[in-house]
């Protein structure tokens, strides 16, 4: 048998069906990006129907490789966070066109496929101390869940305490509210797929009460040539900054990656004597879908933590990983269902919320905020850092700020006490970059 020979069932204790109800336990947990990502990135003057294209198709030939090369069950998609970033920080904060930010991520992807191949990776990922990289996620998903409350009218902006609480009796304030207590009750219950009926759940009721407009359910796929190899690669020694930019979206992706591929390890049991033994080649597809998602027209794609789901019922090789991108090139047919959950509703001419949306970037968020006890709150040259890497990712409005804020501090606060030897040259070496760019900006 063909399936046998290509993933080793038997050996592993799975079976073809297995393989099948895990894969669409992955999709059913993940395909809420579908309806995010193009709502997300059109706020940077991307076409959506492009950006869905892009991001289904990006996904699935990532996953594909995934599950050929290493024979993992694990899924890749465009990363939550790393698209706000995207959009709110490199579009809107530095005031780059999309086709400049792609070119940005393309970069990005090419340096950390290098580097998988060489394996300097390990030098990079080890040169930042544990409790900033927790709290760089940590402070991505403050800022998420912050975006996904501004676009539910929750918050507001405020000309004396800059921000404020909404009208919560408005009808699109209540209809994100609801949508959030129908998400949290069903993960609440275990009820796989929560994230993506909840979104399903929100957008019946902003159809009910006229906040989104019906446009169908299926259509053929839109045409992706909007963002096709639409990239400009930037000069990015003219502006000084950018090189903090692609720092930024390379760390960020790699972190992850190796964070969500050993703890997939762990949950699955693929871990050798503490390792991945195909980890290299994990990476190297990780890096080759984040080059492949920007020549598409999508943002970073990166591994999905929430490939744990699927290993959860089962699946214990890249057949499961097949099933996945197979349903993901499957769900291109429902476009016109994509347009209705992406939906913005105008309140003014400078305001506009998305009530489908925006439960799901809260609640993403917030589930970012569970590596809080992995940091060492009782050594203050390691919490202070960690606490202005998160406080300053959503007040500042950008990953960028937060990043460098906390290893300036840790440098500082390291060399002051002492300790500077506990830290590598590396973090030196970028707290001085970052000085430096903030000295430029004056």
């Amino acid at each position: 048998m063909i399936l046998e020979k290509l993933f080793e069932l038997k050996k592993t204790g799975t079976s073809v069906r297995r393989e099948l109800v895990a894969g669409f336990t992955n999709f059913m947990t993940i395909s809420y990006i579908i309806f995010v990502q193009p709502a997300l990135l059109s706020i940077a003057g991307m076409d959506s129907g492009a950006v869905m294209v892009a991001t289904c198709v990006s996904s699935a030939i990532a996953t594909f490789f995934m599950a050929f090369l290493t024979n993992y069950p694990v899924v890749l998609a465009p990363g939550m966070g790393l698209n706000a970033y995207f959009v709110f920080d490199v579009c809107q904060g530095a005031g780059l066109p999309w086709q400049q930010a792609l070119g940005i991520v393309f970069i990005s992807g090419m340096l950390f496929f290098i580097l998988s191949f060489v394996g300097i990776r390990e030098a990079v990922m080890n040169a930042i101390p544990h409790s900033l990289q927790n709290a760089i996620a940590i402070g991505i998903g403050l800022f998420i869940a912050f975006i996904g409350l501004q676009m539910s009218g929750v918050i507001i902006s405020h000309p004396a305490t800059y921000i404020t609480r909404g009208d919560l009796l408005s009808t699109p304030v209540l209809l994100s509210l609801f949508g959030i207590a129908v998400t949290l009750a069903l993960m609440a219950r275990k009820v796989k797929g929560a994230i993506l009926i909840g979104i399903l759940v929100a957008a019946v009721a902003n159809l009910v009460f006229g906040i989104a407009k019906y446009e169908g359910i299926a259509a053929p796929p839109p045409s992706i040539s909007p963002t096709l190899f639409k990239l400009e690669i930037p000069n990015i020694f003219a502006k000084l900054e950018l090189i903090s930019v692609i720092f930024v979206f390379f760390s960020i992706d790699m972190f992850d990656s190796i964070g969500t591929l050993t703890a997939i390890g762990y949950r699955a049991e693929l871990l050798e004597e503490g390792k991945l033994a195909k980890a290299r080649r994990a990476l190297i597809t990780d890096a080759g879908g984040t080059v492949g998602g920007a020549l598409l027209g999508t943002s970073t794609v990166t591994c999905y933590i929430e490939s744990a789901t699927g290993i959860t019922v089962g699946g214990r090789t890249g057949l499961t990983a097949v099933f996945t991108g197979i349903f993901m090139l499957l769900s291109l047919v429902f476009y016109p269902l994509v347009k209705i959950v992406g939906g913005g509703y105008a309140i003014s001419q400078t305001t506009t919320l998305y009530p489908i949306i925006a439960p799901a970037l809260i609640v993403v968020g917030g589930l970012m905020l569970r590596n809080l006890s992995q940091i060492d709150w009782e050594d203050l040259t390691e919490s202070v850092p960690a606490f202005l890497t998160m406080i300053m990712m959503p007040l500042s409005f950008s990953i960028t700020d937060g990043i460098g804020f906390g290893l300036i501090s840790l440098a500082f606060l390291k060399l002051v006490t002492g300790r500077g030897k506990e830290v590598n040259p590396i973090v030196y070496y970028f707290a001085l970059f970052f000085i430096a760019c903030y000295i430029g900006d004056l």
